[in-house]
């Protein structure tokens, strides 16, 4: 099926296509205007959507919904809690002390616990759906396939309504 799509958009752009490996990643839609880089040249005007934006075109999740899952990520950024990060390259390195995390990330990380707590923890259904998929960006399909019940792998169907209910529970919280 990615080998179809990324036939289909080498004919149209000559040149200004995604590489096979972002379309291997799932669904990737055209900007409605490129992207220019540092030298003002148009970059690749496409972007993978992800699972909060496919559920809100579905209908299935509310833009409010959306907006509180956004909320949540980005105060999970603030908390430094996202496991991909890069490394400082001009830090010094120490003696092996960690680093400061500091008053902004002390507070996002009180916001997070408190979200999880109001979800019924992170060992809930609903708090490690909301933690994986919208704070580490996991996909539904994959969250569902590691987590599970007396050892048994969640239906995807299953996944998506605890996320739905999941961010019912942001919105509620966050008052959208």
């Amino acid at each position: 099926m990615a080998r179809s799509k990324s036939r289909r958009a080498r004919r149209s752009e000559a040149g200004l296509v995604p590489a096979p490996e972002r379309w291997a990643r799932g669904e990737v839609e055209r900007l409605p205007s490129a992207i220019a880089d540092e030298q003002g040249r148009p970059a690749r005007p496409y972007r993978a959507t992800d699972t909060l934006l496919v559920m809100e075109r579905r209908g299935t999740i509310t833009p409010a919904m959306r907006q509180a899952a956004e909320d949540f990520r980005a105060i999970f950024r603030a908390a430094s809690l996202d496991p991909l990060r890069a490394a400082d390259l001009h830090r010094v390195p120490s003696t092996g002390r960690g680093l400061e995390l500091g008053a902004r990330g002390g507070d996002a990380r009180e916001k997070i616990w408190s979200a999880l707590r109001a979800l019924g923890g992170i060992q809930s259904p609903a708090g490690s759906c909301v933690w994986h998929v919208v704070g580490c960006e996991w996909t539904l399909k994959d969250w569902a396939l590691r987590e599970g019940w007396g050892g048994r792998p969640l239906g995807v169907e299953t996944a998506a309504g605890i996320l739905v209910a999941a961010l019912g529970v942001l919105q509620g919280l966050y008052g959208l």
